[in-house]
């Protein structure tokens, strides 16, 4: 069996144990493909208005249907592309017995599988750091080689991304009131989208300072059992700490390695609070592949490999063109409290 044919590489890509992302897998869990390049989206408008009254012997009155915006967006491509040592296949794989118990062809496959897996964590935490951004600011900033730098911004109301909290209004200061913020901020989601946003996430800092705050150890309930857990939320980085009344309390620690500095960064900054609801609606949404090897499907990500002959090199390619959209963009809030 070739390994490397077409039909052969999406299926192993396919069978790989999936990464679980915390953000994607907890607020992003649709997938919608597209036959274009092009990904169009539709953005909830949020208004919530009141059925007419007029007299029963008079005509109805026409009333326009629930309004919402259409967008499209031609994605930036990603293109992770790398050479496939060949000599792999008769060297110790990682792991192996020292002295070697498996045949060159089974390291062969064996360094398929690791190159693949890898090629689709990196995809993923591409979207996971698009994801946080969106959660964050409502926007994506989209940028790379030869593509010129966009804002996707799906207009999230300005109310819900506060103006950071300063001097002694800080959480850990003297006026700081973490649990009269996380009331006031939620409340403002459901002004603006209807959404009943009882998810509350932060990094590490932010909820040592919202658990060490008297109000908070008051009504904090640590119960951990399974009836605890809000099953909307889920993946790798994501604890669950507890919850206060109806407010399910999360800490995100995950990070990734900048592309161009190399740093390791966390995906939400030191001082996030990101309140949001499983009504945000939010889609994990990908352009056609641009291959007529992969028959211009609508595909998540498409793999290929291929070998030149002069010098001889094989390449392993994984394609995908992803743009991460919340429909209902006011579901979510996002305040910076250090």
């Amino acid at each position: 069996m070739d390994i490397f044919n077409i039909a052969v590489l999406n299926r192993v890509v396919a069978a790989l144990p999936a990464p679980a992302p915390f953000l994607l897998n907890s607020f992003f869990r649709e997938l919608q493909t597209e036959e274009s390049e092009e990904i169009h989206f539709d953005v909830d408008s949020g208004r919530r208005r009141l059925a007419p009254f007029v007299s029963p012997v008079v005509a109805g009155k026409v009333v326009q249907s629930k309004g919402y915006v259409t967008k499209s967006f031609k994605p930036a491509y990603i293109k992770d592309k790398r050479v496939f040592d060949g000599n792999r296949p008769f060297k110790r794989a990682i792991g192996e017995t020292i002295g070697g118990a498996l045949s060159p062809a089974q390291r062969l496959q064996l360094a398929l599988a690791r190159d693949l897996e890898d090629q689709l964590e990196m995809l993923t935490r591409r979207q996971e750091v698009m994801a946080a951004e969106v959660l964050r600011t409502g926007k994506i900033t989209v940028v790379g080689d030869l593509y010129p730098e966009v804002v996707v911004d799906f207009g999230r109301h300005a109310d819900l991304t506060p103006a950071a909290l300063t001097g002694t209004a800080r959480w850990g200061q003297s006026a700081g009131k973490p649990l009269e913020n996380i009331q006031d901020w939620s409340l403002l989601v459901t002004k603006h989208s209807g959404a009943a946003a009882t998810t509350v996430v932060m990094d590490a800092k932010s909820y040592a300072l919202f658990a060490a705050d008297p109000d908070v150890k008051a009504l904090l309930d640590r119960f951990r059992g399974k009836d605890a857990l809000n099953p909307t939320v889920l993946g790798e980085g994501g604890r669950f700490m507890g919850n206060i009344g109806d407010f399910d309390i999360w800490v995100y620690a995950g990070w990734y390695e900048h592309p161009t500095t190399g740093t390791l960064t966390p995906y939400l900054p030191d001082g996030t609070v990101i309140i949001t609801s499983p009504d945000l609606e939010g889609v994990r949404a990908y352009g056609a592949i641009k291959d007529e090897a992969a028959g211009f499907q609508a595909l998540p990500f498409f793999s290929k490999s291929w070998v030149e002959p002069d010098p001889a090199v094989r390449y392993l390619l994984l394609q995908s063109a992803p743009l991460i959209v919340p429909y209902r963009v006011n579901a979510s809030l996002c305040a910076t409290v250090l």
